[in-house]
């Protein structure tokens, strides 16, 4: 079981494929998601790592997680969250996952907190079909009717669906496929739609109904190795121009 890794929500746009259908996607962006801590089974009874994403100010960060992170030895993070994985799949603290750490056309888990609505009422928040509109009902056409029962239990029942306040839970969209990936900037293009607004945090992980896929680097998509791999391919590029030029 690999890690997940914690992103943001930049905004929806859509990508063309090769047939010429568009994809509605959502895009996402790592921003500098580090190891800041190891959970080990000798020690703390499981294995997990915790991640930290983005940026923050001293000011904005407790004192006991300004003293974790530098005993950590990275920056000051804005989000952070922990996420269980196997014994062979622990990494070292400091380490930063990249966008390969998903591939095109993989499966994954998307969680985060839904965007606030407010106050709304039974109609717009159960879909409820109201009152009737015609003799007999009187400026009340919206409202979701009785809600309680007679003397016998006289009272209300709980998690009645009535008007409240909606929106702003936790909610996680399962099997989203990933389009594609840009691990230059550090992007995740997610078909469809997922929790939370512009510029909220999620997590996302490998889909738990299904199989981790082959191509899916294990135990992660570290950014070093990424970029070695550019290099690799770059100074191959290079050889292959001078073999063509000196020939």
């Amino acid at each position: 079981m690999r890690t997940g890794v914690i992103a943001k929500k930049v905004g929806m746009t859509r990508l063309f494929g090769a047939d010429g259908r568009h994809v509605p996607v959502t895009v996402l962006q790592l921003d500098g998601v580090q190891v800041v801590g190891r959970r080990e089974a000798d020690k703390d009874g499981y294995t997990a790592v915790q991640l930290g994403a983005g940026s923050a100010k001293a000011k904005n960060v407790a004192k006991p997680q300004r003293g974790a992170f530098g005993k950590a030895e990275v920056e000051l993070k804005a989000k952070v969250a922990e996420f269980r994985v196997a014994e062979d799949a622990l990494l070292d603290v400091g380490a930063e996952i990249s966008a390969e750490h998903f591939v095109a056309g993989q499966l994954v888990d998307i969680s985060g907190v839904t965007q606030g609505k407010g106050f709304a009422g039974a109609m717009k928040r159960w879909g409820f079909g109201g009152l009737r509109a015609t003799h007999g009902v009187s400026v009340s056409h919206r409202s979701h009717g009785s809600t309680g029962n007679r003397q016998d239990p006289g009272r209300v029942f709980k998690n009645k669906k009535m008007a409240g306040h909606m929106g702003a839970r936790n909610r996680t969209q399962q099997n989203l496929e990933i389009v594609r990936t840009d691990a230059e900037r550090g992007l995740l293009f997610v078909k469809g739609s997922v929790p939370g607004h512009k510029g909220s945090w999620l997590t996302v992980q490998d889909a738990i109904k299904l199989p981790r896929q082959d191509a899916a680097p294990y135990p992660a998509g570290l950014r070093q190795a990424a970029q070695n791999n550019n290099a690799d391919v770059s100074a191959d590029n290079s050889v292959a121009a001078d073999e063509s030029t000196e020939g």
